[in-house]
């Protein structure tokens, strides 16, 4: 394999690496920006990870295992955005709980699909490469999850910047009292947003089960929920920042497999942390700018709206 080629399939390896990542964290953004403070990203991710492989193994469909994984998200957003909206529990607390739940939600309902090897889409899609140019076989694995989770930055982008409904979205998650006093519908406008971030950490979970490593392992998810979380703040919550953010961890999982292959001697249990490592140092060095924080964090997030009457 020449040096384009090895470089071109570093380059769609790092892509495939942070797909889930761009999906569950700009799921979140929106969240976020809405005022809503979601941590059950990763049990969402595990919900949608297992009940997409779960539909597709049955139906034979990929496109109908994405469409369930994303309406198990978004149920399991419902119950939160009951919570959190209309019984105004602890939003921090409640997310925990979610993500307690998707554990072991999901590890139940999966034991009979553990480690149940399926065709990936992308292979569904080119099924004979064989014959293919390498660099060419490289550029059509991509899945076609990815090339929608790096599209979606910028569709982001230009709902929160520019659309009547983005702006305002950003109006509640700024002052919920304010936009409430103008009429707006402030628990259902947060409710939309909770369920697009739902909806989004399921399909996250199920390009996983089904893209990324096609086959359902218990705890498949394995972190990636909390670093989506951190991306958001990382990102000061703006959906392209994110997107880099995602693709730089993205490229840190993959040159740490790189390195092994590439027959530098470095532990594997010390390859398996260097994500999470990375996510600490990004936290640590941009928790030190807490102006810059304070200025692009939703002022009312985590606040919860009690609507008078």
């Amino acid at each position: 394999m020449d040096d384009g080629v090895m470089l071109v399939a570093l380059l769609v390896a790092t892509l495939r690496a942070a797909a889930p990542l761009i999906l569950a964290g700009l799921g979140e953004l929106v969240c976020e920006r809405a005022g809503v403070l979601n941590l059950g990203v990763e049990g969402m991710m595990l919900v949608g990870a297992v009940v997409g492989f779960a539909a597709s193994v049955t139906t034979g469909s990929p496109v109908l295992g994405l469409l369930a994984a994303m309406a198990a998200g978004a149920a399991m957003a419902a119950v939160f955005a009951v919570l959190t909206l209309r019984l105004h529990a602890n939003q921090v607390a409640s997310g925990l709980a979610l993500t307690i739940f998707g554990i072991g939600f999901s590890a139940l309902f999966g034991a009979p699909y553990q480690s149940h090897p399926i065709t990936g889409l992308a292979t569904l899609i080119f099924p004979n490469l064989s014959g293919a140019h390498p660099l060419l076989q490289q550029l059509l694995l991509v899945d076609p999850l990815v090339w929608l989770a790096l599209a979606a930055p910028f569709a982001v982008a230009r709902f929160l910047a520019r659309s009547r409904a983005g702006l305002l979205l950003r109006a509640v998650g700024e002052s919920a009292e304010v936009a409430h006093a103008f009429g707006y519908k402030v628990v259902r406008i947060r409710g939309f947003a909770v369920l697009f971030g739902g909806a989004m950490a399921g399909l996250a979970g199920a390009y996983l089960s089904l893209a990324y490593t096609p086959m359902w392992t218990e705890n498949m998810v394995a972190g990636r929920g909390w670093i989506a979380l951190a991306l958001v703040v990382f990102s000061t919550w703006k959906p392209l920042l994110l997107a880099a953010g995602a693709i730089l961890f993205g490229f840190v999982t993959i040159a740490g497999f790189q390195a092994e292959a590439w027959g530098i001697p470095v532990a594997p249990n010390l390859l398996a942390t260097l994500p999470y490592a990375a996510t600490i140092l990004v936290l640590v060095l941009i928790s030190r700018d807490t102006l810059r924080l304070k200025l692009n964090a939703p002022a009312a997030l985590g606040k919860p709206f009690h609507p008078a009457g």
